[in-house]
């Protein structure tokens, strides 16, 4: 027999699904992911989410908002999606381990980061490398730190920090910006903001946090060192939809194209969060798109029964 929903992805947009329909009785299914819980589990504290005055560590705002869908009665899966059938119903959800049958889907995989790819990397995630200035930048006060790309991104986030650091140090691969001209101008008319050329990040150096970063200049292979509070990684971000090819229609970011916020082409699938949300990318965003796709869920399935039954 068919679920009434499966939602596909456990970050805050997933969850808040869960916890609207699961209170609506719906007995929402959670595909989780393998690593479930999104982005947040790569923070330490989050300052920036309603009702925590003192902040919020992120595993464990994803595991309350689990344990509140879990109570009404949601029921999780920790598999990964590896493809789905929309065109005809009910929908079909493929896994690692099986196939899955639903009257309404919700999808919200949200979005990872780009990282640099280097081994020292992953030690420092959440531990002085973010990719969210607008989350951590208030944890870097008077502190000095990188910014890695070339972007709109990298540009908004770097004169986001000016507010915050002593100073803002943009390694760039390039010998020019990526970004509009406008915010160029602002970035290198910014008295706080300096900028290392045709360079990369070689190598992040520290113990509990980062301290220091080795920086490659990529035309002359010089290695020079420098000390470094933080560094926030701005090249941008990838959409976990990649399963979807063929099933959804997709910007060509990997986006999921959608109507009305949350709704999509196909009557029935839902689309909730950052994948496809390019712009916010805040775990309250996220929360409160998954609330909107609940919604549009409940009115789909009540209007399904009443047709059913007349």
């Amino acid at each position: 027999m068919a679920e009434s929903i499966i939602i596909i992805g456990s970050g805050p947009a997933g969850l808040s699904a869960a916890l609207y329909t699961a209170r609506e009785d719906f007995k929402p299914l959670v595909i989780t992911g393998v690593n479930a819980g999104g982005q947040l589990l790569l923070t330490t504290t989050v300052e920036n989410y309603p009702a925590f005055p003192e902040g919020v560590q992120g595993a464990e705002l994803i595991d309350l908002m689990r344990k509140q869908a879990e109570k009404f009665g949601t029921r999780f899966v920790a598999d990964d999606v590896v493809g789905v059938d929309f065109s005809s119903r009910p929908f079909k959800i493929k896994t690692h381990s099986g196939q899955y049958e639903a009257n309404s889907v919700i999808v919200a995989t949200g979005a990872s980061a780009k990282w640099l790819g280097i081994e020292s990397e992953k030690k420092f995630i959440g531990k002085g490398i973010s990719s969210c200035a607008t989350c951590d930048a208030p944890f870097f006060k008077n502190k000095n730190v990188v910014v890695v790309g070339g972007g709109d991104t990298a540009m908004e986030d770097s004169l986001f920090l000016t507010k915050f650091v002593n100073s803002v140090t943009i390694v760039h691969r390039r010998n020019q910006f990526r970004a509009s001209k406008i915010m160029q101008e602002r970035v290198l008319s910014n008295q706080k903001i300096k900028v290392i050329w045709d360079s990369s990040i070689d190598e992040i150096i520290g113990d509990e946090k980062v301290s220091k970063v080795k920086i490659k200049n990529l035309k002359t292979n010089q290695v020079t060192e420098m000390n470094i509070d933080g560094i926030f990684v701005a090249i941008g971000y990838a959409p976990n939809t990649k399963f979807l090819e063929g099933s959804l229609p997709l910007d060509d970011k990997g986006y999921i194209i959608t109507n009305d916020e949350v709704e999509t082409d196909i009557e029935g699938v839902f689309v909730a969060g950052d994948d496809a949300d390019h712009i916010y990318r805040q775990a309250a965003t996220a929360a409160g798109s998954g609330v909107k796709a609940a919604l549009k869920v409940r009115e789909y399935l009540q209007n399904m029964d009443y047709d059913n039954k007349h």
